[in-house]
C-alpha cells in the first residue's frame, strides 16, 4: 500500500482590502448641519466658562475675547468669601430635586399603570384629562398653588417646592405609553404562577421600566433643579432658597459682576453633567426601545 502524497494548498490570492462606500452628497449635508448644531449649543457653555475666568472690566470691555490673563478671582470670591452661602443653596436645590424626583416616580409609575393594564369605568376620560392638564400654561397654576401652600404653611420650606409639582402629567403620559409597549404575557404568566396585582406592578413592570424611569427620572430632576419662578414666590429667607433664585441675588442693582454671576452657572451646571453622564445609557435604550415599539 502506497502512501499518497500530500499536495500542498495553492497559495491563495491576498484578500483585497474593503472600500469605505463613498459618501452621499446627502450625508455630508447632513453631517455640516449637525456639526453646525453642536457648535450653537457648546458656544454658550465655553462663554460661559470663558468670562468666569475674567475680570469684571476684561467682561465688559470684550466679551468674546479669551480671558488675558485668566483669573479665579470669581470662584474664590463665590466660595471661599462667604458671602453668599452657595454651599446652602446647593444643598437646598439637591435636596427638593431629588425629593420631587422620587415622589414623581412613585405617583406616576403607579397612576401610569393602572391606566394601562387595569380595566375600570371611566380609564379614558381620566386620561384625557390629565393629558388636558399638558395644554395648561404652567402659570395659570401659580396662585393656587400659592394659596394652597401658605394654607399648609409650607412658605419658606422645602416642602413648597416638591409636593405642589409631585404629580406629573407628563410622567403619567410617558410611563403609561411605555407599559403599553411591554407585552401583555409576561404579566400574564407571572399572573398564572399566583402573583398579585402588587407584586406583577413591583417584581416584573417596573423592573422592565427601568430605562423610562431613569429618563423621567432625569427630565424631573432637571425641571425642579432649573425652576426659577416657583422658588422666588415661596422661599422667602436667603438661607432657603435654592440655587437658581440665589444666583439671581448675585446680580447688583447698579452694577453686576459678570464672572461671578458666570461662575455661579458654572457651578449650577456640575450636578447636571455628573447626572447625564451617570444616566445617559439608561436615556438611550429608552429611546431605543420607544423607536423599536414605534
Amino acid at each position: 500500500m502506497t502512501d499518497t502524497a500530500v499536495r500542498p494548498a495553492p497559495p491563495q490570492a491576498p484578500a483585497e482590502p474593503r472600500r469605505r462606500p463613498p459618501r452621499r452628497p446627502g450625508n455630508i449635508v447632513v453631517y455640516a448641519v449637525l456639526g453646525a448644531l453642536a457648535l450653537v449649543v457648546i458656544f454658550p457653555l465655553v462663554w460661559m466658562l470663558l468670562t468666569s475666568v475674567k475680570t469684571d472690566a476684561d467682561a465688559v470691555r470684550n466679551p468674546y475675547a479669551l480671558p488675558d490673563p485668566a483669573s479665579l478671582e470669581a470662584y474664590q470670591t463665590l466660595l471661599l468669601s462667604g458671602q453668599q452661602p452657595i454651599f446652602l443653596w446647593l444643598w437646598n436645590s439637591f435636596a427638593a430635586a431629588t425629593l420631587q424626583t422620587v415622589l414623581i416616580l412613585v405617583t406616576a409609575s403607579m397612576a401610569a399603570y393602572a391606566l394601562a393594564r387595569l380595566e375600570f369605568a371611566g380609564r379614558n376620560v381620566v386620561f384625557g384629562l390629565i393629558i388636558a392638564t399638558l395644554l395648561v400654561p404652567p402659570v395659570v397654576f401659580l396662585i393656587p398653588n400659592y394659596l394652597i401652600v401658605e394654607n399648609f404653611g409650607w412658605l419658606d420650606t422645602v416642602l413648597a417646592i416638591t409636593v405642589p409639582g409631585a404629580a406629573s402629567a407628563f410622567g403619567v403620559f410617558f410611563l403609561r405609553q411605555f407599559f403599553l409597549g411591554v407585552p401583555v404575557e409576561i404579566e400574564e404568566a407571572a399572573r398564572i404562577d399566583g402573583a398579585g396585582e402588587f407584586r406583577i406592578f413591583f417584581q416584573v413592570a417596573l423592573p422592565l421600566a427601568k430605562p423610562a424611569l431613569a429618563t423621567l427620572a432625569v427630565l424631573s430632576f432637571l425641571g425642579n433643579w432649573n425652576d426659577f419662578l416657583w422658588p422666588v414666590y415661596v422661599l422667602l429667607s436667603p438661607e432657603n432658597m435654592t440655587l437658581q433664585p440665589g444666583l439671581a441675588m448675585l446680580q447688583g442693582a447698579y452694577r453686576t459682576h459678570f464672572g461671578i454671576v458666570m461662575a455661579g452657572a458654572a457651578i449650577a451646571s456640575i450636578p447636571v453633567l455628573v447626572l447625564f453622564a451617570f444616566a445617559q445609557r439608561q436615556i438611550v435604550d429608552s429611546v431605543a426601545g420607544a423607536a423599536v415599539k414605534g
